[in-house]
């Protein structure tokens, strides 16, 4: 272990003279890798080493201080798939003995084990997109992947802000199932636990059921525990078996039944606060790829639980194909919108959502969580924190990989020029994305709110909110009248105001917002008849 030391200790006065980017000490720990020359591949790992630096109660970390948190041996390699094309690579990383055999560890105060992930926010300008849908998972009940904040140096270079995060394993402190072994092939025993996937690389099985709108094409799983190199043919056969009863059930006349439906099969509230993550988020991977379950021992839990929620690089309003930056729409009618796309969402959702009693529920669940994990006052404070934690080591980072206010696939438009505009263009937008399920949630169950039956009531909305250039004042009424229309910004100066001749039902007032400068704005509408309403808009 001291060789090793000695090796990375020295990288701490000789990387300055090969990196761009000048990195004496940070606010964030600093794990620095030495692979000896080696190229990192895709796979299989290769061997080096790996030192972090994470001093106590608050004090910076500086590039000369003694590795504290880790200094051994590790294996590594390259990871991901459509983010391998960025020059700024995701790792996998496992911790290793002298003997190179594997052994776990904590890390940052994490549980131990042996496989971690070194994750690139490249496309992902925030930083946090992962982060923030992990959190929002955890907060809800569920395990997620637990992330701490690092700047890493690589074979004496710079390389940037990463989050050190762990990986999706079966384990008594990430998914905490039962552990199987080669005996484990009948009774109790056989039925659990396993981790599935719906994903690009199927090696397991194909469901019986194709896509909605695509009825050539196939859902793919595949095997996370037991992997394909470990799991016996008794095993397969089960999960492949009760996967199927499963999507039988749901598919069936019965769906519904509370004894013979989905519910049999599935634990109804895991999938209601999986949707939440990824209808939240408006992942655009949601539901067909990246799409983890598990399933304990009959004995524990006969149930299918949806999750660990994965891979958020893309959610939050980063993708610029198939409506993966609107604020409407639902992701799980993904395959309404792109059709033509190799991989596509699996029925289970849309069938859920046939379901009145699964719309009570997701209702209920929905508002309960609106005030509380999904307040904006909790979201944007998490934003805010971690915008501060990152806001120096932001500086090395950004001059390392110049990629504000670039185009970097799939950044939608318009792209924010500053971390500032992103970190203002995320909060917008997810202020119109809670607002619009707020307003396209059924309102079925004992949490829905009964109809107003009154003849001065009159309907006020904004399409798109957040606006780009332009947006639609939509101004439904019960009987024709005139409406004053009064737009101010936030400080209260009069931006416009106008008189209009309303029909009776929904009136389209087209407005253009192009040169208005970007913050929020309150729309007034006064009817002839006194009635009045308010709307906040973002630009």
């Amino acid at each position: 272990m001291r060789s090793i030391f000695i090796t990375l200790i020295s990288l701490h006065f000789t990387f300055m003279a090969f990196s761009g980017v000048e990195l004496t000490s940070s606010n964030l720990p600093i794990i620095i890798i030495n692979t000896n020359g080696v190229e990192i591949p895709d796979e299989p790992k290769i061997t080096a080493t790996m030192g972090i630096i994470n001093n106590s109660g608050g004090a910076r970390n500086n590039i000369t201080d003694p590795f504290n948190e880790y200094n051994g041996a590790i294996g590594i390699e390259v990871r991901g798939q459509s983010s391998q094309m960025f020059p700024m690579k995701s790792y996998s990383i496992e911790l290793r003995d002298a003997n190179g055999e594997s052994t776990d560890q904590s890390i940052f105060g994490m549980p131990e084990e042996s496989d971690w992930v070194l994750y690139a926010p490249y496309t992902d300008k925030t930083l946090m997109r992962n982060f923030l849908a992990y959190t929002i998972s955890n907060s809800l009940g569920h395990w997620a992947a637990h992330c701490r904040f690092v700047e890493v140096v690589l074979n004496g270079n710079y390389i940037g802000i990463y989050v050190f995060m762990e990986k999706i394993k079966r384990d008594k402190g990430r998914v905490n199932i039962s552990k199987m072994g080669d005996d484990d092939n009948s009774g109790d025993a056989v039925t659990g636990g396993y981790i599935f996937s719906i994903d690009k690389d199927a090696d397991a099985w194909f469901s019986s059921f194709p896509p909605l709108n695509e009825p050539n094409a196939s859902i793919r799983f595949s095997y996370v525990y037991p992997k394909l190199k470990d799991i016996t043919y008794d095993q397969s056969v089960y999960i492949k078996s009760y996967v199927d009863s499963f999507e039988n059930s749901l598919s069936g006349t019965h769906f519904q039944d509370s004894v013979i439906g989905f519910r049999k099969y599935a634990d109804e509230s895991s999938f209601i606060d999986y949707f939440i993550v990824n209808e939240v988020s408006r992942n655009i991977d949601a539901y067909r790829i990246s799409s983890y379950f598990h399933k304990d021992k009959n004995s524990v839990n006969s149930k299918i639980i949806a999750g660990p929620v994965w891979d958020y690089d893309l959610a939050f309003r980063n993708a610029d194909y198939c409506s993966g930056s609107d604020t409407t729409g639902w992701a799980y009618q993904f395959n309404n919108v792109c059709p033509d796309d190799y991989w596509q969402v699996p029925f289970w959702w849309s069938r859920f959502m046939e379901d009145t009693a699964f719309q009570s529920q997701l209702l209920c669940r929905w508002q309960q969580v609106r005030q509380t994990v999904l307040s904006e006052k909790n979201i944007f404070h998490i934003i805010d924190s971690i915008a501060a934690l990152t806001s120096e080591a932001r500086e090395r980072h950004f001059e390392q990989w110049k990629v504000l206010g670039e185009y970097i696939w799939p950044n939608p438009q318009p792209i924010p020029k500053t971390y500032d505009e992103e970190m203002t263009t995320l909060k917008n937008w997810l202020h119109g994305r809670l607002l619009w399920i707020d307003n396209n949630l059924k309102q079925v169950g004992q949490c829905s709110k009964p109809v107003v039956n009154n003849d001065n009531f009159f309907d006020l909305q904004i399409v798109p909110n957040p606006v780009t250039t332009q947006f639609n004042l939509n101004i439904t009424v019960k009987t024709a009248t005139t409406a004053q229309i009064l737009i101010c910004d936030a400080a209260g100066r009069k931006i416009g105001l106008i008189t209009q001749q309303l029909l009776t039902g929904k009136n389209s007032i087209k407005n253009n917002t192009q040169s208005w400068a970007h913050g929020v704005y309150f729309i007034k509408v006064n009817l002839a008849d006194g009635s009045t309403k308010s709307i906040k808009l973002l630009k």
